[in-house]
């Protein structure tokens, strides 16, 4: 049992500076010499990436839909080990999770599993004395809201003082500052939300301002005792995990080690830290590479994933790299293990069509073309079945294919819709689906047996 001192920064809305705010305090706690672990509620990949360019490590996620509570406890132990404070982003509105009709995987469903106390982040644009009301709205929605504190975000700092008084006063909650409204430091959005990092110029340097503006607004060294005041937390590596960890496949896999490429560049970046973790603690030796710039796989790799990302925005790129696409599709066709999701999937297809309706040749090992909607095509958390094989996942894109495979049935939880996808033969699982591998580890292990087997063959073929 350990205490791990953390705290989760929330908001009543999505819009409201969470990532903004939390990326400004992290800075803050960074330019104090404090050894910090963040984390993302929810499946979200680009506000991690955020996170990760202030602290310059990995930042994780936490997913109660994904994982249940003991291994949502454990991957955040196992993430947060070895620093002193954690901070979580929450996710949408605090309250808002499954399907928007409950309170399941929400940032509340979080903070009450993983025990942490809340920080709300209150956007107070065309607000004064009525913010009191609103907090008061959150405090008492529930009588375990776990919120602790505001911060109070747009407030005019002549306006503060008086509403500070007034929301402690009344409500007996502590406010730990305000942020006054900022201009310098914009996170712009697009049809995947956020735009990426390296996107924002300056980024360093905007970052920097932030934090020196939030050294004076917001009072850090009361989130630091706040975060201390976290109860201990029990985690034990769960039996599910713990089974195919300790499983003689595995231990297999272990020593034949096999090498999996994983494609990583500004149009495939989507990636959750976990699974990768997981992959390694099975025995994969990872190796990056960049279908971009790099002209193939590298050569010593006994398995290929390619996540998710932007390859709408680099099909010119992607296509006009002609010697990549020709060994990956040569590769694949000889037997390469291959997963691919959303962005991965479809530089598999024949052909990307863009936003503005043009089409580039793509690798061309599924038949068909992805083509862009111009809205959501399919939003939100999924449950998958194939035969024996239970994962959890979720698909956010505004792209489609006219080939999404069927040898999967998705369904969405609390409805009752349902439908066909992804293609699996063998050696290939592909189609929109982000998976989450911890939600059934036993899939991450076919897929590195897989790898293995292909390793054999090449060397006994060589």
């Amino acid at each position: 049992m350990s205490n791990y001192p953390r705290l989760m920064l929330a908001a009543g809305s999505s819009g409201s500076g969470k990532t903004m705010i939390t990326c400004g305090i992290l800075q803050c706690l960074k330019n104090r010499g404090k050894r910090v672990s963040s984390f993302k509620c929810g499946p979200d990949y680009i506000d991690p990436m955020f996170h990760e360019n202030v602290l310059k490590t990995p930042s994780a996620n936490l997913d109660t839909f994904f994982t249940d509570e003991e291994t949502t406890r454990y991957l955040f132990t196992e993430n947060a080990a070895g620093t002193e404070l954690s901070v979580i982003e929450g996710v949408m509105g605090y309250y808002d999770g499954l399907g928007g009709i409950s309170e399941r995987a929400s940032a509340y469903d979080l903070a009450k599993v993983t025990d942490t106390p809340v920080v709300l982040i209150v956007d107070t644009k065309g607000m004064s004395l009525s913010v009191a009301a609103y907090i008061k709205g959150f405090l008492t929605y529930r009588e375990d809201s776990r919120i602790a504190g505001v911060i109070l975000n747009r407030m005019s700092p002549m306006l503060y003082p008086e509403i500070k008084k007034q929301i402690e006063e009344e409500l007996g909650i502590h406010v730990y500052g305000y942020v006054p409204r900022i201009t310098e430091f914009t996170l712009e959005s697009r049809h995947l939300g956020l735009v990426l990092p390296g996107e924002v110029e300056a980024l360093e340097k905007k970052l920097q301002g932030l934090a020196g503006i939030l050294e004076k607004s917001l009072e850090i060294d009361g989130l630091l005792t706040l975060a201390g005041q976290a109860k201990a937390l029990t985690s034990v590596m769960p039996k599910a995990v713990r089974e195919v960890l300790e499983s003689e496949r595995a231990e297999r896999i272990r020593r034949l080690a096999p090498i999996v490429a994983v494609a990583r560049d500004e149009a495939f970046c989507f990636i959750y830290k976990d699974n990768l973790r997981l992959l390694q603690a099975l025995g994969a030796r990872l190796i990056e590479f960049s279908p971009i710039r790099d002209q193939s796989v590298p050569q010593e790799a006994q398995g290929l994933l390619l996540y998710g990302g932007y390859p709408e925005l680099y099909a010119k790129e992607l296509s006009e790299n002609v010697s990549m696409r020709t060994h990956i599709r040569g590769q694949l066709r000889r037997g390469l293990p291959c997963m691919a999701e959303c962005g991965g999937f479809m530089y598999l297809h024949d052909a990307i069509e863009d936003m503005e309706k043009r089409l580039w040749p793509m690798v061309g090992v599924i038949e068909g073309r992805a083509f862009y909607t111009g809205k959501l095509s399919r939003f939100g958390y999924i449950e998958l079945e194939h035969e024996d094989l239970k994962v959890r996942g979720h698909e956010f894109h505004y792209f489609d294919s006219d080939s999404c495979g069927d040898a999967f049935l998705a369904k969405k939880p609390l409805r009752s819709r349902s439908w066909q996808c992804i293609h699996k033969t063998k050696t290939m699982q592909v189609g929109f689906p982000h998976l989450y591998y911890y939600t059934n580890p036993e899939m991450a292990l076919r897929f590195l047996e897989q790898c293995a087997l292909y390793g054999e063959k090449e060397s006994v073929g060589s």
